[in-house]
């Protein structure tokens, strides 16, 4: 039953800025609270500074430590959001979607979105965005910050958004959140959230890059730096910093599996103690050969011949670059960057850390996915045997000819009567990127964690990849017109928010909430009930995956 509630309902009054809001003193800088919620009681200091500008020498190198500047106090009316692209199979696979869930035909589509040529127009830009976008926002309640300095530490929760690591930005609202702390009037919980770099400008890799000094997974670096940032600082706004859970959706919970697995673990502890990756999933891109290419694309848009050539670029130019490679670039179901093997920050692909031990095993997980979560990225245009080969050898380029036939003779084999889960091929494709991109990963987490985690199958009809977001930002605003159900959205809230303060999800009236165990249990959120069923994903085609022979 489709249930809507206005946006007064618990966005409340967001009072102007005015110098009687709280200011927080930084050491580097003094911020003032942009608002204050008059419903949920809570104030938001935005747009906080926690890394310098990326840009000249510091383009495509990690985040340094922002430079003081007590010059006066910051209202962070300043609304930035890094660079953005998205790929232009997007809008296509928006519409097939659409008509999937409305029950109607196919849109008469051509489903072809790339070779288009590199000096196509770009539209106009969102005003926000700039490559100074290293900021975030920290929401507290009135009664958590009254008590900063005094002894008491308030649960953090982190959100580290999706997209593709294209896309997407801070800017979610979390009253919901805030409210299933405690109440409607009174939250518990910090939230902060935090950009980091997209695209080329936060993803480049590739042999020549990493020589000529380029730092590769600059975007998991900025995370890292804020959730450091996290650590220092929270407690001037009443958090405890060992009190901390990151939670994140599609790339955002895919960042999360790679901060976890950091370094391989030589590292020491990760800046966090608890994690909800929800829908965790990335491309892996195993080859030195299709990263190089990649950055050598980026080089000829650009006109470039060095590293030092795109530093001394202007914005303008390495932005329109930046969107120009994903837009008209990237095929059907890819983004073109995200994190990659470098050797470093990450030494293997994270089911790999995960299955050798290799990551801060001290953790605490919950991890999510949804029960369609392929079908989005998977191309329509799929109705063969020789369409899914050509898809398969457009996601994996250089894998060895044995593993694409593992892949369709073995683990997913041309069999339609239903005893794979699939009777098409469409379907057989959807199945095959829902696990290796998305669902398999969160069977990693668990058995990685000896089974001592706690792990949900979002099923909400239609379910399809991202649409928990709405439930778990559900706060009776515009982005709550998408819930079916208010009651699997309040459960979700309150799973999150007791996992951040007690370390074990729970929501009043629902169905106990079990560990992963040996026998691979999920909750399974529906709106025909909530109920305890076995992981899909313990299967011997995730395990196949694990070992990434791609």
């Amino acid at each position: 039953m489709l249930k809507i509630f206005g946006a007064a309902a618990l966005l409340g009054a967001v009072y102007a800025q005015n110098s009687s809001l709280p200011t927080v003193d930084l050491g580097y800088e003094i911020y003032r609270a942009a608002g204050f919620n008059s419903t949920g009681n809570f104030y938001n200091f935005s747009n906080i500074r926690f890394a310098q500008a990326p840009i000249g020498n510091l383009r495509f190198a990690p985040p340094k430590a922002p430079l003081e500047n007590r010059s006066a106090i910051n209202n962070g009316d300043v609304s930035r959001i890094c660079p953005q692209s998205s790929p232009a199979w997007g809008k296509p696979a928006t519409n097939y979607l659409t008509s999937l869930v409305l029950g109607l035909p196919a849109p008469n589509e051509t489903f072809v979105v790339t070779g288009a040529n590199s000096s196509s127009p770009v539209p106009p830009r969102d005003p926000r965005e700039s490559e100074d976008c290293l900021f975030l926002d920290v929401f507290v309640p009135e009664d958590v910050l009254s008590k900063a300095g005094k002894g008491y530490g308030a649960a953090v929760l982190v959100w580290i958004y999706g997209g593709g690591y294209t896309l997407g930005n801070k800017n979610l609202n979390p009253a919901g959140l805030i409210a299933a702390s405690g109440n409607a009037s009174n939250g518990d919980i910090i939230y902060v959230s935090l950009n980091y770099r997209l695209g080329a400008l936060g993803w480049q890799s590739g042999p020549s890059y990493q020589a000529e000094g380029g730092v590769s997974n600059l975007g998991l670096y900025d995370q890292r730096f804020a959730l450091e940032w996290v650590q220092k600082y929270i407690h001037l706004f009443g958090g405890d910093p060992n009190r901390v859970t990151v939670v994140g959706e599609s790339a955002g919970g895919g960042s999360i599996m790679h901060q976890i697995t950091a370094y391989g673990g030589l590292k020491g502890k990760v800046p966090f103690q608890q994690a909800v990756p929800q829908s965790p999933g990335w491309q892996p891109a195993q080859s030195n050969l299709q990263q190089e290419d990649t950055y050598r694309k980026l080089l000829n848009l650009t006109n470039s011949s060095s590293l030092a050539e795109l530093r001394a670029l202007p914005s303008e130019d390495i932005m329109r670059a930046n969107f120009q490679q994903v837009t008209y670039d990237a095929e059907w179901g890819s983004f073109i960057y995200g994190p990659v093997v470098d050797g470093n920050f990450v030494p293997q692909q994270p089911g790999q850390l995960l299955a050798q031990g290799r990551f801060d095993q001290d953790v605490r997980i919950l991890v999510g996915h949804n029960a369609n979560e392929g079908t989005y990225f998977t191309p329509p245009s799929i109705k063969s045997e020789e369409t899914l080969v050509t898809q398969l050898r457009s996601a994996y380029p250089y894998a060895p000819q044995h593993s694409i036939d593992t892949i369709t003779k073995d683990l997913y084999p041309a069999v339609f009567d239903g005893s794979y889960g699939y009777r098409n091929q469409f379907s057989r494709a959807n199945l095959i990127i829902s696990e290796s991109v998305f669902t398999c990963n969160t069977n990693y987490l668990s058995t990685g964690f000896k089974n001592e985690t706690y792990s949900y199958l979002f099923a909400v009809p239609p379910a399809f990849h991202g649409f928990d977001v709405p439930y778990t930002y559900y706060d009776g605003g515009a982005l709550s017109l998408s819930v079916m159900n208010r009651t699997i959205a309040i459960a979700l809230q309150q799973f999150i928010a007791s996992f951040a303060e007690n370390g074990a999800p729970e929501a009043g009236g629902i169905t106990q909430f079990n560990m992963y165990g040996p026998d691979a249990r999920v909750l399974k959120l529906n709106v025909t009930g909530i109920e305890d069923v076995r992981d899909s994903n313990a299967n011997a085609r995730c395990a196949w995956w694990q070992k990434a022979l791609y």
